[in-house]
């Protein structure tokens, strides 16, 4: 398994999944629209709601995990990060990853309170494909 391998796969991902722990202790899991952007496997970056339950779970814990996958008529692949995500709300990173669409969501532009980015820094990760799984670390 080649990590530059598992980079070019993740990229052809349309949907993330990302993880979250709940104020009771229990995994919470999301659909995300993929990584705005991404430094090799080592940092994640996605856009949501400052008032959003993610933001604040992630805010009270930062364990986290994402996960990507494919699924095709024969093959299944996936890949599982775990790390640590950051609730962002200065003006630097979400100007980052803003994009011109983004005014259907977030209505005061790239300056809305109610956006803020997720950061994901991967500590090790888990790949799986045609009935094989290999850990890494990032």
């Amino acid at each position: 398994m080649e990590l530059e391998m598992i980079e070019r796969f993740i990229d052809k991902q349309s949907v993330a999944f990302i993880g979250s722990i709940d104020e009771e202790g229990f995994p919470n899991t999301k659909a995300m629209l993929r990584p705005r952007k991404r430094t090799g496997l080592m940092e994640f970056y996605f856009s949501t709601n400052t008032s959003s339950m993610r933001a604040k779970q992630f805010a009270d814990n930062p364990k986290a995990c994402i996960y990507f996958y494919h699924k095709g008529l024969v093959k299944y692949e996936g890949v599982m990060l775990t790390g640590k995500m950051e609730v962002l709300t200065d003006q630097e990173s979400k100007n980052m990853i803003w994009k011109k669409g983004d005014t259907i969501f977030y209505r005061q532009g790239v300056t809305d309170p109610d956006y803020c980015v997720l950061k994901f820094t991967a500590i090790k990760g888990r790949y799986y494909c045609d009935l094989k799984t290999e850990s890494f670390n990032v």
